[in-house]
C-alpha cells in the first residue's frame, strides 16, 4: 500500500502560501509515498512538483483543481491545464482525453464550490472517484454524505487534506494498493477502487490561520490587478 496525498495547494493558488519545495519536504517528513499538488485553475506548480518529486523520494502526480461551471473537480494525471468554466461532464471528458482521472472533492460542501448544488446525482456518478474525507471539516456531515453516495453508487473513494499551507499536508491520505510505484499505477488503482481512507480533522487554529492568510492574499492579488 502506498500512502498518497491527493489534494494540496501551493502559492500558485490564489489562497495557497507555500512553495513546491516546502510542500515536497513536508510530504517527505510525513513519510508519504506520493503527492499531487492541485492548485486552483493552475498547473505549473504541479508540473514542477512532479519533476522534482523523485529528489524527495516521492512519486509526483501532476494535477490541478479545475473550476467547472458546477464547481470543483480534481484533474489527476494530466499533462496540460484543463480549461475552466466548462460544464461538469465536459470537464470530466477533457480530463479523460489526457489519460487522467477525475476526482470530485468535497462534493456536498456548497460553500466551497462543491458540485452537488449544481448537478444531478447521475452526473456525479460519472466521476472516477469521490473525495469522501476532506480534513477541513466542521461537523463532518458533508464527508458522511460523500461517503454514503460513493458506497451507494459503487464509486471509488479518496481522501485529501486540502492543504493550503505546508503544516496541513498529510492530514488526510489515500492508501492505494498499486501494482508498482508510479503515478500511472496509483491512478489506475484509484480508478479500480483499490483504496483505503485515512484522515484526521485539521485543527481549527490551523484552518483559521490558513483562511486568514488566504483572504489577505486574495485582497493583495485583487489590488495588484486593479492597479495594473
Amino acid at each position: 500500500m502506498l500512502s498518497v496525498e491527493l489534494h494540496v495547494h501551493s502559492s500558485l493558488s490564489y489562497d495557497g502560501r507555500d512553495s513546491v519545495d516546502a510542500l515536497l519536504e513536508k510530504a517527505r517528513s510525513t513519510s508519504l509515498d506520493a503527492l499531487a499538488i492541485t492548485d486552483h485553475d493552475e498547473f505549473e506548480a504541479s508540473r514542477e512538483a512532479a519533476e522534482k518529486a523523485s529528489a524527495y523520494d516521492l512519486i509526483g502526480i501532476p494535477g490541478m483543481e479545475v473550476t467547472s461551471n458546477a464547481g470543483h473537480v480534481l484533474a489527476l494525471g494530466i499533462s496540460e491545464a484543463i480549461p475552466t468554466g466548462l460544464p461538469f461532464v465536459e470537464t470530466l471528458d477533457r480530463i479523460h482525453d489526457q489519460g487522467g482521472i477525475a476526482v470530485v472533492p468535497h462534493p456536498f460542501q456548497e460553500s466551497r464550490s462543491g458540485v452537488m448544488a449544481n448537478i444531478s446525482r447521475v452526473e456525479l456518478a460519472r466521476a472516477d472517484a469521490i473525495e469522501v474525507y476532506n480534513s477541513r471539516l466542521l461537523t463532518g456531515y458533508a464527508n458522511k454524505q460523500a461517503r454514503e453516495f460513493a458506497i451507494e453508487h459503487g464509486i471509488p473513494m479518496t481522501a485529501g487534506s486540502d492543504a493550503h499551507i505546508a503544516e496541513m499536508v498529510g492530514r488526510a491520505i489515500t492508501n492505494v494498493d498499486a501494482d508498482e510505484q508510479s503515478a500511472d499505477a496509483i491512478l489506475s488503482a484509484i480508478a479500480e477502487g483499490r483504496t483505503e481512507i485515512e484522515g484526521k480533522r485539521t485543527p481549527w487554529h490551523i484552518s483559521f490561520k490558513q483562511a486568514a492568510g488566504g483572504a489577505k492574499r486574495r485582497v493583495r492579488s485583487r489590488l495588484a490587478n486593479f492597479f495594473e
